[in-house]
This record gives structure tokens, sequence and C-alpha cells, in this order.
């Protein structure tokens, strides 16, 4: 009786691995699917204009290219020259820069082409982002950094403030609390990332100076997409980006969410790969 009990034992020990495995596959396909075709819905702040030829984000308080922006480019070739004319028209008359991002499934194959033809031309400091993923699952533990506090950005204006001017000295090389061209519409972008409910932006402090922050957009169960991970020059090297990433995974991980996604630049691309990232398709940007 005894060995027949643990032969029982062993076949269920068995059939729940398997199923945990067939849950751990499920969950990571399904994060995959969110991160080739996730779409940006509108929300505060954000206003979504999409036609079976183009799909266009436009962000009137974050006034650069990037977060303004025009994907899905799905049209024949004698259409492209046109659509090109229509969407500046379009992003002109509200008078915000966009980028154009193209993904495997733009038709048609010469989009790059006709792109360059209009003077739009290959970001010359980043062109390929590859769309990468983390599960839930995976383990990402924070390092251990004296005087490291990870805080919530949005807690009032003025962490706010703190994380936009860390991303402005990472990604623009303006000096910590200078002004910055996006200054005149901070209030609102603080309102919309509160109104939305989806938005988290968590900061780094060491020692009680801010050093690096990253932002964050739950969309559970399917995944969370993650962006503007910055450190600041002198707090390079200590572990404050992987501390962000770690924090992030933790949000994720409470709402349900099945994972992280992120498109990695040239930079951030091998620290992520080291954090166990996996590419599954890529973007390129053109400006």
């Amino acid at each position: 009786m005894q060995a027949v009990s643990r032969e029982a034992a062993e076949r269920t020990a068995s059939r729940r691995a398997t199923r945990r495995e067939n849950e751990l596959m499920a969950a990571f396909s399904q994060l995959v699917e969110f991160g080739k075709n996730h779409r940006q819905p509108p929300g505060p702040g954000l206003e979504v204009i999409e036609t079976p030829r183009y799909r266009i984000q436009l962000m009137p308080d974050f006034p650069l290219p990037g977060p303004n922006n025009v994907s899905r480019i799905r049209c024949t070739a004698a259409e492209v020259d046109d659509l090109i004319e229509e969407v500046r028209a379009l992003t002109a008359a509200r008078g915000l820069p966009v980028n154009w991002i193209l993904d495997p499934e733009t038709e048609p194959d010469d989009c790059p082409d006709h792109l360059k033809a209009h003077g739009i031309l290959p970001d010359p400091h980043d062109e390929v982002s590859s769309v990468m993923v983390l599960p839930a699952t995976a383990d990402v533990s924070a390092p251990v950094i004296p005087g490291l506090e990870i805080h919530d950005a949005l807690e009032s204006l003025e962490s706010f403030t703190s994380a936009e001017q860390v991303r402005g000295e990472a990604f623009s090389a303006i000096p910590y609390g200078d002004p910055m061209p996006i200054d005149a519409q901070r209030e609102r972008r603080y309102a919309n990332d509160k109104a939305a409910g989806n938005r988290r932006i968590v900061m780094a402090t060491v020692d009680g100076e801010p050093a690096g922050a990253g932002s964050l957009t739950l969309f559970p169960p399917d995944g969370a997409t993650m962006n503007g991970g910055a450190v600041r020059p002198r707090f390079r090297g200590l572990g404050v980006y992987r501390a962000l990433v770690a924090a992030r995974l933790q949000l994720a991980r409470d709402a349900g969410a099945a994972g992280l996604v992120v498109w990695g630049g040239s930079m951030s691309r091998p620290i992520l790969e080291r954090l166990g990232f996996q590419t599954v398709s890529w973007r390129k940007f053109y400006v």
C-alpha cells in the first residue's frame, strides 16, 4: 500500500508540475502577444486617432516626438505618399512634432524610402528599439545600495517635478533643477497621470537626493508597459536602474499583470537582457 501511495503521490506531483508549466507558458504567450500588438487606448491627456491606414497618438501636454507619434502604417504603395501628407497636415494643425514608428507588419515594404523622400529620416539617436518582455514570475531583486529609497512620484506635484527633472538630466543633459522646455505643461501632465488611474511613476533617491525615475502603465491581466527609465549620470553604476525595474515589476505583480513590456534602445537593451528580458519584436523610429 505504501508503494502505491508513493506512486500516486508522484503522479499527482507530476500532473501539478505539468499544469504549472502549461500555465506559465500560457502566461508568457499572453505577454508576448501583448508586447507585439498592444495599442495605448485614449485617456486623460492622450488623444488617439485610429484609421485602417495609420494610428496617431497625441499628448498635447507633452509636446515632444515620442509621446506624440504615428504608427501602424498599413496601406498600398500607391497610397503612402498621400498618407504621409495627410498625417503631416493633421499633426501640424495641432502644432505637435511626431515620431514615425515602423513595425514588422508595416506596409508597404518600402515605406522607409517614402518617408526619406519626404524628409522623414531615421532617428540619429536610436533608430531601432527591441520590443522586450519579462514575465511577472521573473526574479529581479533590488541591489543593496546604501541610502536607496523608492518613492511614488505621483504622490505630489513636487515629487512629480523631481522625477521629470531626473529624466531631463539623464536624457537631455539639462542640469537637475534647471528650466526645461516642458515646464509650462507640468501641472496638466501631473493631473492627467493621476486621473488615468493605471499610470505609475517611481523615483529612486540615494541619501535623499533624486537619482533615477521610471514610468509604468498597467493593463492587467495582459501586461504592463514600462518606459522612461533614467538615472542621473552621477548615480550610474550603482544599480539604481535595476532597482527601478524591480520596483515596477513588483507593481505589475501586485496589479495581476502578466509581466513587463519595454522598448529597449541601444543603451538600455544590454541591461534589460541581463535582467532576463527577452526580445520578441522590434520598432524603427523616424523623425
